[in-house]
């Protein structure tokens, strides 16, 4: 079976900032997502209130430039003042020409 590498971005962050993450990500230049609400503890403990929901995980698949991008955004404009992690992995994809 013919595959080609990619790369899948996750990204687990505040439930208030989904919105603005998604619409992001569209104009970074991924073609499509999946979104599920999570949770966890992570290096900033549990969190105290679930008022603003769960935490989502937003996982696409992307060409290594596009993953590229998402990073450094997530890192430029979040990092400082959100919980917000972001990572990559190479996939191997069938119809890969769907994803860039």
């Amino acid at each position: 079976m013919l595959t080609v590498v990619l790369k899948l971005v996750t990204i687990v962050a505040e439930r208030v900032l989904q919105e603005r993450l998604l619409h992001e990500l569209k104009e970074l230049g991924a073609r499509g997502y999946t979104l599920t609400e999570v949770s966890g503890e992570g290096s900033r403990g549990v969190r105290a209130s679930e008022w603003e929901g769960h935490n989502v995980k937003i996982e696409t698949i992307v060409s290594p430039e596009v993953a590229d991008r998402i990073i450094e955004h997530i890192a430029n404009h979040y990092f400082q003042h959100y919980a917000v992690i972001v990572y990559a992995q190479p996939v191997e994809v069938v119809r890969g020409n769907k994803y860039i």
